[in-house]
Formats: C-alpha cells, sequence, structure tokens
C-alpha cells in the first residue's frame, strides 16, 4: 500500500554527490526538524523530468522557501554518479539536493515503485511531490502513468498557498 498523508517516511539510507565525492544520507538526517519539498522521478535524464519536472522547482525554489519550505529534495531509482551527473547538467548549486535511491529501497518502503521494463528502465520510481514536515508527509501528489500534472512545482505551490 502507497505511502498515505499523515504516515512517517521509512528510515532509509540514500546517496548524494558532494564535492568530496558520494556520500550516504539517511532520510532522518533530510527530513527531522525540516520542512521538505521531496519530487521523485521515474530516471534522470529522462525527458519530462529534465525538462519539466526537476527545472519547474528549480525556477520556484524561492516561492517554495517562502511558504516555509527549508529544502527541496529529488529522489529516483538511479546511481549516485549518474544523479550527480544530472545535477551538473541542470547547473544545480543548493537549491535541490538529488538523491539517488540505487536499489529503490526507499521507494518501494513508501509502495510507489513502478515496473518500466517495457521502456528498458526496470523497477522505478513512480513520478509525485509530498511536503514533508520533521519526517511526517503532509501533502501527497502521485501522478498517473506518463502524467505529469499534479506534482509540479506550480501545483505544490497552489498547496501551500490554500
Amino acid at each position: 500500500m502507497p505511502i498515505q498523508i499523515g504516515d512517517r517516511l521509512p528510515d532509509v539510507t540514500l546517496m548524494t554527490m558532494t564535492v568530496e565525492g558520494p556520500k550516504p544520507l539517511t532520510t532522518a538526517e533530510l527530513f527531522n526538524g525540516k520542512t521538505v519539498a521531496l519530487i521523485a522521478v521515474p530516471g534522470a535524464f529522462t525527458p519530462t523530468c529534465s525538462a519539466r519536472h526537476l527545472p519547474g522547482f528549480k525556477e520556484r525554489a524561492g516561492e517554495l522557501k517562502g511558504h516555509g519550505v527549508d529544502r527541496i529534495a529529488c529522489v529516483s531509482v538511479n546511481d549516485v554518479f549518474v544523479m550527480g551527473a544530472w545535477a551538473e547538467n541542470q547547473g544545480l548549486t543548493d537549491e535541490i539536493i538529488l538523491l539517488a535511491d540505487g536499489s529503490g529501497e526507499f521507494t518501494r518502503a513508501i509502495g510507489l515503485e513502478m515496473d518500466a521494463s517495457k521502456f528498458g528502465m526496470g523497477v522505478r520510481s513512480r513520478r509525485y511531490s509530498m511536503l514533508v514536515r520533521d519526517g511526517l508527509v503532509e501533502k501527497l501528489n502521485i501522478e498517473e502513468p506518463g502524467q505529469f500534472t499534479v506534482s509540479s512545482a506550480e501545483h505544490l505551490l497552489e498547496q501551500l498557498a490554500a
């Protein structure tokens, strides 16, 4: 069963690329005591993810922070080196932290995995956005496969402004 509003995120270790190289980062370190806009994409460098989803959050980072968001994070079932290369490709500095869920442990733990084998991608994450306060899911926007509407930065901003 997929994660629901009010649920606590599982304790999992993800990876992020730093100037010193790959670094483990636990969900507790990432979410405890913070308000985080978390997005997930099916894959780094994929068309919608690279052209619309991640760039939308990069462009609207200031507005999200103006609504109390401490950090924006993007997770994908990719390895940390791919996520590091994608951060460079997207011109990210500190607006968004990219998180590698290389084995899909986090994605499976929250019940949002999908089988993208017919596209040659194996098991990946569904596209979503969520607002997480101190480790608890407060807003959750899960896309239907092939769609990009409710997980956008604009949609999350509308929810925060309401």
